[in-house]
């Protein structure tokens, strides 16, 4: 056994104010030197300590019990040898220094280090375990920790700070890693928790001391108050319940704030309980007695007689003039009706003597557990004795743990032992400083630990995101391809279709052309010709309540962008009806961590496709609609990759008898969309491919396929529509497309016609090298815009590639082109010349601009906008302007 110690210090007694200020100047050099340690050398001290601590136990135990007269020499060793053992088990490998973390690919690490200077608070109650415990933590997370004795333990408490700092010492912790005041007072001990040098109180002991530390002004992690009810059901293994409660209460004379208060026995088990503890050496307290030990434990209604605390049973009984307990009575109970004043047993009792209720079932015994807790130990912990074995269980612990308020639930073991960790759970960390979280206003529910201890820096590379590319599976393409795409839908073995399209597709005969290709392959079909321009939803809850009564097991949009949006929706409303079509207009940052989940489709209807007769909105390749909300007749894109048709049959025969006007919209449309998809900060290699190229078709062939309705060009725009789609599928769009969904709604402008309208001053305001505000993706690193605008110019050789040309001249050209190219499709060049009247689109206007800041396609500009730069936009296209827009532009 290791020679009792005698307490010294190397910085002179410590008993004022003033010799605290020279103590923790000393801790606070020791400090900057604690913190430049590396791990292994942390290790290393924190080794030695512990097994300095260990090989101290039993003396620092018999100093605890000889000063402080509390609890058992035997049980104290106990804690000693838990504070150091366990806790060294539990943190030996655990690293505290440096790096903790670290994910390469995603370039992210986790870096830890000291808090700083503690200020440790010990109780009377478990002064040398306590400092232990807290004197470790301190060690290996690179703290220093100056302690305040309780003044009724100073001395044992001093003694194991001394024997723990000189073995880090001599392990190479520099001096004065460990302090503490001689001579210590309330006074002093609020000094310290305040001290400028002290960066956090650790605080362990009564209520009043722990809520001092907590209004410090400091960062403080504490404890609370317990009152721990133990239910005993009428499945519980009684002998276990009633033995492991007595191990408890009993051990160390019950100083342990997890230890149990009250017991609650449901009625059909509580004689056998009562039995089972009489058996085993406790005694149940007559009403006399009761009232005698309860007038002892508690003075002035709630307060903890200090001679009581820590007191063996049959010496309790002597105090309280108990004369009916049998000699050697190891714990006493009293029998009470209900918890609260009135009961004063039913109180917090730091001795080996219990309340005993019995209830007429679980539920009431649930709900007597939780009043228990409520009186005086909120936040603390709590018990349930049931057989884990029974069908009843899982529900009863359910039931439990939900209505404890408590930030430790055990089950079958001893609370004392139980809620400090590590001993009968594994799972759970040592800890002697046990948080109550917000039930007990305290920072945490948890044992105290090392991670409570440290400050994680958290240190992030730059990292571009996962991108993607993702299309309809099946892409058919030429012009008579209808019946060849047919024939692939039958092997599919599908039989009941259900088209969606419009009113002029089936009166100019276009729809009886799919319904032959359907006929003769056996499937029936149903046909919806009910959608209008600008679906809204009223329009798409039509179509759903046709599905449920024809029961399609696939779908065909047939037409323009209108049909094939709505059919998009319909399909997920009518496999989904939990989803309201409101819900999903929720706008995203990233399509992936969207807070609206679209589920899964394809339960009911197997196939979407899409045979487009447009060429220019690329819906059949895209996981976007457009629905209007049919009360503000807001236009609303809608996104989601679940939407994405399984079939697109590009079929250019149904394209040659467009209108100019619509020929000439539609094409603007796909320009469009080839254009954002370019320049948006999700654009990729994939995508920019698929936009340079479905430029350059639209560029050769979309004055022939308007002015001369040529075959070949309109089916090189049909191709280019799509493969535009295909683009910004994966690119997304811009705020043309932001500000075009505003003027369809406000002024019902033909969408490719409103994109025309605006799609100049957005390309200007686009290439601006220095934005008021630049998009937020990692990968978009810089203003790429002008550059990339200048590569669609030279891509379709309106300029040359050289260098003869700035960038900025090179936007210029293109703009240029694109005049060019309203003025032979006969697109106006204005929204004025459109024929909106001035009043009341400037009625309108600041509406627009914060709608189109609103919309769904304005998070992947390349310019992120501010809403008085959508204003100016706005403004500028109403007259036709095209300017710069630079900083402070007006």
């Amino acid at each position: 056994m290791a020679q009792e110690v005698q307490p010294s210090q190397s910085v002179g007694v410590v008993r004022t104010p003033a010799d605290l200020d020279l103590l923790m100047e000393e801790v606070y050099v020791a400090q900057d030197k604690m913190r430049l340690l590396n791990q292994e050398q942390v290790d290393k001290i924190f080794h030695r300590a512990a097994t300095a601590a260990a090989q101290h136990r039993v003396p620092l135990a018999k100093m605890a019990v000889e000063e402080g007269g509390m609890g058992i020499l035997e049980d104290k060793t106990i804690k000693n040898h838990f504070a150091s053992e366990y806790v060294h088990s539990k943190y030996k490998d655990t690293k505290t220094c440096g790096v903790v973390d670290r994910d390469e690919a995603g370039g992210f690490e986790v870096v830890a280090e000291p808090i700083g200077v503690l200020a440790g608070i010990v109780p009377c109650t478990n002064p040398t375990s306590t400092t232990i415990f807290k004197s470790l933590l301190a060690l290996k997370t690179r703290n220093c920790i100056v302690f305040s004795p309780h003044p009724r333990t100073a001395r044992c408490t001093i003694a194991t700070a001394k024997i723990v700092r000189d073995a880090a010492v001599d392990a190479g912790a520099p001096e004065n890693c460990i302090g503490w005041i001689d001579i210590p007072t309330v006074e002093m001990c609020n000094t310290l928790m305040q001290h400028k040098r002290a960066s956090m109180v650790v605080a362990t002991g009564a209520g009043g001391l722990v809520k001092a530390a907590y209004s410090s002004g400091k960062p403080a992690m504490g404890g609370g108050a317990g009152n721990t009810p133990a239910v005993i059901d009428e499945t519980a293994d009684i002998p276990l319940a009633v033995n492991s409660i007595l191990l408890s209460k009993t051990f160390d004379c019950g100083m342990i704030c997890a230890s149990e208060q009250c017991v609650v026995a449901v009625e059909s088990v509580a004689k056998r309980v009562e039995e089972e503890f009489t058996k085993r050496g406790a005694y149940f307290l007559t009403e006399e007695e009761k009232h005698k030990m309860g007038d002892f434990i508690l003075l002035d209604g709630d307060r903890l007689n200090p001679k009581a605390v820590g007191q063996t049973a049959e010496k309790l009984c002597q105090m309280a003039n108990i004369e009916g307990a049998p000699k050697g009575v190891r714990l006493c109970l009293g029998k009470i009706k209900e918890i609260g004043p009135s009961e004063k047993l039913s109180h917090e009792k730091l001795c080996p003597c219990l309340s005993f209720i019995t209830v007429p079932d679980f539920d009431a015994a649930v709900e007597m557990a939780y009043v228990c807790v409520r009186y005086g130990g909120m936040g603390h912990t709590s018990c349930l004795y049931s057989d884990q074995n029974s069908k009843v269980f899982k529900d009863r612990l359910a039931k439990f743990e939900s209505r404890m308020p408590t930030g430790r639930v055990l089950v079958d073991m001893p609370t004392s032992q139980g809620a400090i960790g590590d001993l009968y759970n594994f799972r759970t960390s040592p800890s002697l400083s046990l948080g109550c979280g917000s039930w007990g206003m305290n920072a945490t529910a948890e044992g105290l630990s090392v991670k409570h201890l440290l400050n994680y820096k958290q240190v992030s590379e730059r990292r571009e995101h996962m991108l993607w590319f993702k299309v309809p599976p099946a892409i058919y393409f030429n012009r008579g391809i209808l019946h060849e795409a047919m024939e692939d839908l039958q092997g599919y073995g599908l039989t009941k279709a259900f088209i969606v399209t419009d009113q002029a597709m089936k009166s100019l005969g276009y729809v009886s052309l799919l319904t032959t290709a359907l006929e003769r392959r056996g499937i029936d079909y149903d046909v919806f010709a009910d959608v209008k321009p600008d679906p809204d939803d009223l329009t798409v809850m039509a179509g759903v309540e046709r599905m449920k009564q024809y029961k399609p097991d696939c779908m065909i949009a047939f037409g323009g962008g209108s049909p094939m949006d709505a059919s998009k929706i319909m399909r997920l409303v009518y496999e989904h009806p939990e989803v309201t079509v409101p819900e999903l207009y929720t706008r995203f940052l990233d399509i992936r961590k969207r807070i609206i989940k679209f589920p899964n489709l394809g339960s009911k209807v197997k196939k979407l496709v899409m045979i487009p007769t447009t060429s220019g909105t690329g819906a059949e390749m895209t996981p976007f609609a457009v629905i209007t909300d049919s009360k503000t007749h807001t236009k609303y894109p809608i996104a989601s990759y679940r939407l994405t048709p399984d079939m697109a049959i590009m079929d250019g025969d149904f394209v040659q008898t467009m209108p100019k006007g619509l020929a000439a919209f539609t094409g603007y449309d796909a320009y469009t969309h080839a254009l954002e998809a370019y320049v948006s900060m999700l654009s990729t290699d994939y995508t920019q491919a698929l936009s340079l190229r479905a430029i350059k078709l639209i560029f050769d062939n979309l004055p022939k396929s308007v002015l001369e309705a040529d075959a070949t060009a309109r089916e090189n725009m049909h191709n280019a529509s799509s493969i535009a789609g295909l683009a910004f599928a994966n690119a997304f769009l811009g705020i043309c497309h932001s500000i075009a969904h505003q003027l369809g709604g406000a002024f019902s402008i033909p969408h490719g016609l409103a994109n025309a309208l605006v799609l100049t001053q957005v390309v200007k305001f686009n290439a601006s090298e220095a934005p008021t505000k630049l998009g937020t993706f990692p990968q978009y690193s810089f203003p790429k815009a002008q550059r990339q605008y200048a590569e669609v110019a030279e891509h379709i050789a309106i300029v040359p590639k050289d260098k003869s040309m700035t960038d900025a001249e090179k936007v210029d050209a293109l703009v240029a082109a694109m005049e060019k190219l309203k003025e032979q499709l006969r697109i106006p060049k204005s929204i004025q010349e459109y024929g909106v009247k001035e009043d009341d689109y400037m009625a309108a206007v600041d509406d627009m601009a914060l709608r189109a800041f609103d919309d769904q396609c304005t998070g992947t500009n390349p310019r992120y906008p501010l809403v008085r730069e959508l204003k100016m936009i706005l403004t500028d296209a109403y007259y036709g302007n095209i300017r710069n827009y630079e900083i402070g532009a007006e």
